[in-house]
């Protein structure tokens, strides 16, 4: 019986035995790229023979991109003159590939900063609309409708946000709001900035708003055209809700060219938020020409657009988003690091503008 049984267990083990043969993997071979730079836009082709996809980690001065493609195409903009390093991966699997460095240099980047002067516009009229309140910006100093926030705030604004806003780095002249944003040492931090708003003075529920700005651009810059409901000293945040017209985090190939619309509010006692992107087209940033920054809020939504192209909706008629039935006011600033965009690193540009053209309000 011993050895009947003994025999049984070798015979479990021997049909469990995992020694079956498996297929070896083959890596691709003839790894080859074709590169074309225009001024700071790399373009790259890879081709290899048997890859099923590729990827790419473009190495900019201590930073990194990382880009996967299926078809071997990858682009990436370079914001500094230079010569760069690029890894190149011809892939069978994430783990088996086989891989090659290129080296770029860039002897031109094309913009390379100032307030622009061409870009898209809207009227100052629409159909079934009147314009309730705007500011053009066509004087020589502020106008009353608008207050400073001064300093850093509670933890950077809330952020860990790195500049401390003054009322020197706004300016109106050339029909333009200035926000600067500059590297200088104040009050213990290495930045300043400004950062404005309508509270207590202008502040609406409902309607077309229309923003025309240009936007600072690189590592660490954080602009911000937004809004907050007025009853945020008696509610608090995220209770009174927030609109974000728009958001830029600057940085690389991708944040320069993409912005975002989001709405914050209080969900049952959690913060809740929604929101979506629009970037622009491989090799555009927004830094190079004006657009203009939208939403159209009823009782039902809020939409969001960018040069009159819808990208974002929401449908604010639940009970729990009943902050956005009331009151907002406006603010514009521009943040220096914080949480969402990190730190400005040694490619990034100071000082720099967002440059406002005028803000407008229909209903």
């Amino acid at each position: 019986m011993k050895f009947f049984l003994l025999l049984l267990c070798l015979a479990l083990l021997l049909s469990c035995d995992p020694k079956t043969p498996t297929s070896s993997i083959i890596l691709p071979t003839n790894l080859n790229t074709n590169i074309t730079i225009d001024e700071g836009l790399v373009e790259l082709q890879a081709t290899a023979e048997g890859a099923n996809f590729y990827s790419f980690m473009f190495y900019d001065n201590g930073d990194s991109s990382f880009v996967e493609s299926n078809d071997g195409s990858a682009f990436y903009t370079f914001s500094a003159v230079g010569e760069y390093l690029v890894k190149v991966r011809a892939h069978v699997t994430v783990y088996d590939y086989i891989e090659l460095f290129e080296f770029i240099a860039i002897s031109d980047v094309g913009y390379t900063g100032g307030i622009p002067t061409t870009g898209y516009t809207t009227p100052d009229n629409y159909p079934g609309y009147s314009l309730v309140w705007s500011d053009e910006f066509n004087g020589s100093s502020l106008s009353s409708d608008w207050t400073h926030d001064l300093g850093n705030g509670s933890w950077g604004w809330g952020n860990n946000e790195l500049q401390f806003y003054k009322e020197e780095n706004t300016v109106v002249e050339d029909g333009l709001l200035k926000i600067t944003a500059k590297e200088e040492p104040t009050a213990s931090f290495n930045y300043t900035s400004s950062r404005i708003k309508t509270q207590g003075i202008q502040f609406f529920k409902y309607g077309r708003i229309d923003v025309r700005a240009a936007l600072p651009y690189g590592q660490g810059y954080w602009p911000a055209i937004w809004m907050l409901g007025e009853n945020i000293n008696t509610v608090g945040w995220p209770s009174c809700g927030e609109i974000d017209i728009m958001e830029l985090v600057g940085g690389g190939a991708f944040n320069d060219r993409t912005i975002y619309g989001t709405v914050h509010w209080n969900d049952n006692g959690t913060q809740a938020s929604y929101g979506d992107a629009s970037s622009l087209s491989v090799g555009e940033i927004y830094a190079e020409e004006f657009h203009v920054f939208s939403i159209i809020w009823d009782a039902t939504s809020i939409r969001f657009l960018r040069d009159d192209i819808q990208y974002h909706d929401i449908n604010i008629s639940g009970s729990n988003l009943n902050a956005f039935q009331n009151n907002f006011f406006f603010i514009l600033n521009v943040a220096v690091g914080g949480n969402w965009p990190g730190s400005p690193n040694q490619n990034t540009v100071f000082p720099q503008t967002m440059a406002v053209d005028y803000v407008r309000v229909f209903q």
